[in-house]
C-alpha cells in the first residue's frame, strides 16, 4: 500500500514548537479508541451471524430476537472480561518489572548504570557524549527506571486502564452489535413498518461492517475503503456460514 508522503511545507506546519508539544502530550495518554472498533467489529460480526444461522433455519422472529440479545449480553460481557483481565495481566508485568529494576538499582547500582552505559552505545552515544547521557539517565531516579522498563524490556511508560478497555469494548459491542436486530426490534412492535426484516437487517449490517471497517483503517495505516470491504468481505463470510449451517440444520426443528 502507497503511504502517504506529506510535503515539506506539511511537514514544517505539523513540526512547530506548539504542535509537536501538543501531539507528545496525546501520544503520552492512554487510547481506548481501538476497544471501541474491535468491540464494534466483534458485536456486529457475531450477532449477525446468528441472526443469519436462524434465518437459514427458518426459525421466527422472536427466535432471532431471543439469540440476538442473549448473544449481545453473554458475548459482550466475554470480550470486556477478555480485555479488562489482558490489560489488567500487562499492568501487572509493568508494576512487577518497576519493582524488580528499583531492587537492583538500589542493592547493585553499579551493574545497572553499566546496563545503561551499554544501552545508549548501542544507540551510537560514544565517549564524553556516552558518559553524559549515562551521567544524566541515571541522577534521576524514576528517569532511569523508565529508561530500563522501554530499552531493557521494551515496555511502553502509558498505562491502560483495565476497567476503561473493558468499558469501551462492551459499550462498542452492544451498541454497534444491536444493528442487526434492529429490524427484528422494529418489526416485532410495528409489524406493518417492517415487512422483511432480515433484507433490511443485511443492509444495515453491511453498512455497519464497512463504516466500523474504515474507521479501523485509522489504527492500521490502511486506506479506510480497503479496510471498510476487508471488514464486510470477513463478516459476510461469517454470516454466510452461518446461514448456510442453519439452513442444513434447520430440519432438526422441524
Amino acid at each position: 500500500m502507497a503511504l502517504h508522503r506529506p510535503s515539506r511545507q506539511e511537514l514544517q506546519d505539523q513540526h512547530s514548537v506548539a504542535k509537536i508539544r501538543a501531539r507528545l502530550a496525546t501520544e503520552n495518554q492512554a487510547g481506548y479508541l481501538s476497544d471501541l472498533v474491535y468491540g464494534g467489529i466483534d458485536g456486529t460480526v457475531t450477532t449477525f451471524a446468528v441472526v443469519s444461522g436462524v434465518a437459514g433455519a427458518g426459525l421466527s422472529s422472536d427466535i432471532v430476537i431471543i439469540l440476538g440479545f442473549a448473544n449481545l449480553i453473554g458475548d459482550g460481557f466475554s470480550m470486556a472480561a477478555s480485555n479488562f483481565l489482558g490489560t489488567r495481566v500487562d499492568q501487572q508485568l509493568h508494576d512487577n518489572v518497576r519493582e524488580i529494576e528499583m531492587h537492583h538499582i538500589d542493592v547493585y547500582p553499579e551493574g545497572e548504570r553499566e546496563e545503561v552505559r551499554q544501552i545508549f552505545a548501542a544507540k551510537g552515544f560514544e565517549g564524553e557524549d556516552l558518559d553524559r547521557a549515562v551521567e544524566i539517565i541515571t541522577q534521576d531516579r524514576n528517569r532511569w527506571i523508565n529508561t530500563m522498563l522501554t530499552d531493557e524490556y521494551g515496555l511502553s511508560l502509558v498505562r491502560r486502564s483495565p476497567i476503561r478497555a473493558a468499558a469501551a469494548t462492551m459499550v462498542a459491542f452492544n451498541v454497534i452489535g444491536f444493528v442487526p436486530l434492529l429490524a427484528f426490534v422494529v418489526a416485532a412492535f410495528a409489524p406493518t413498518l417492517v415487512t422483511a426484516p432480515y433484507l433490511i437487517s443485511t443492509v444495515l449490517t453491511c453498512v455497519a461492517f464497512f463504516l466500523v471497517g474504515a474507521i479501523k483503517s485509522k489504527f492500521v495505516d490502511e486506506r479506510w475503503y480497503l479496510a471498510g470491504a476487508e471488514t464486510l468481505a470477513v463478516g459476510g463470510s461469517a454470516a454466510a456460514l452461518a446461514y448456510v449451517v442453519g439452513a442444513l440444520l434447520g430440519h432438526i426443528t422441524a
